[in-house]
């Protein structure tokens, strides 16, 4: 046997080594947990990858706004659509009863924002009134799932808008994503091969000033990681079931490394404690298999 052959082969040896280390120490971390969890990790500079589930087609709920936000940006890179669209305010389209800091911000006046503000406030504080604006522009779900297929972005589907997932709590079932679909738009995004490289670069600032969900993905990595993320949650329904407790994101290292990380939880009776936690600990093993 050649020797770049054997050094390839003990290589290849060492990387799988490692790979059921970290696999190991994940599996104790949701071992004995009554939910289905999804998990997938890609690092950009040398392809490592790591799963568990992660073909499992899951609720997305607000991480979806990902892929909304991107189709709408790809509206504005086709001309279809200009961020410095003024867009109005009203009851109409502020709803009550679910989560919008863009209502509050509005509340009790009729406003006309730049797309831009509708924008940032759907993906960095997952605002649903400013999601089914958005999607409202786009002419509804199919434009979102058309420019995903465009891409060959796999193992997602979106039907339902914020609104309908409000009326009927099986309908976030049919928005659905796997861990490895994650984690591969992230790359494509990353690698700008979803969008122009000024919405891409848009994008990704949006994303890195993401204020919700700070007790999952980044509740245990050194404060100021750059983490560009998307968070989404269910909340529980009156049997006590979590739908979806999720986040992805993409997280750059202290070297300046780069990874993709998804932690899709579902169908947990855990509470949303245990359930934030999981996705914490797991995504603090990941920081420190990457850091050793």
């Amino acid at each position: 046997m050649k020797k770049t052959g054997l050094i390839f082969i003990l290589l290849s040896a060492f990387a799988f080594a490692q790979q059921s280390v970290l696999a190991k120490k994940i599996d104790r971390i949701v071992k004995g947990k009554n939910a289905t969890v999804g998990i997938a990790v890609l690092n950009f500079d040398n392809g490592f990858s790591y799963d568990k589930n992660a073909g499992k087609k899951l609720p997305m709920q607000s991480v979806f706004k990902f892929h909304i936000a991107a189709a709408v940006l790809d509206f504005v890179d086709k001309g279809k659509l200009s961020l410095d669209r003024k867009v109005t305010l009203d009851a109409s389209n502020l709803m009550e009863n679910t989560w919008s800091p863009l209502r509050d911000k509005y509340s009790g006046k009729n406003a006309e924002v730049p797309l831009s503000e509708v924008l940032e406030f759907t993906v960095a504080k997952s605002d649903n009134n400013g999601c089914d604006i958005l999607l409202q522009l786009l002419g509804g779900t199919q434009p979102v799932q058309k420019f995903m297929d465009s891409k060959g972005v796999k193992g997602f589907q979106i039907k339902y808008n914020e609104a309908e997932m409000h009326k009927d709590w099986t309908a976030q079932y049919e928005n659905y994503t796997t861990a490895k679909s994650a984690v591969d738009v992230m790359k494509k995004f990353y690698d700008g091969k979803l969008l122009s490289k000024k919405s891409t670069d848009y994008l990704m600032k949006v994303m890195l000033s993401t204020s919700t969900g700070k007790n999952k993905l980044i509740g245990q990595l050194l404060e100021n990681t750059p983490a560009a993320r998307k968070t989404g949650a269910s909340g529980k329904n009156n049997a006590g079931l979590t739908g979806a407790e999720n986040e992805i994101a993409i997280i750059t290292l202290p070297d300046g490394r780069h990874y993709a990380i998804a932690v899709l939880v579902s169908n947990s009776t855990e509470t949303g404690t245990v359930n934030c936690k999981m996705i914490s600990d797991i995504s603090k093993t990941v920081w420190d298999y990457f850091n050793k």
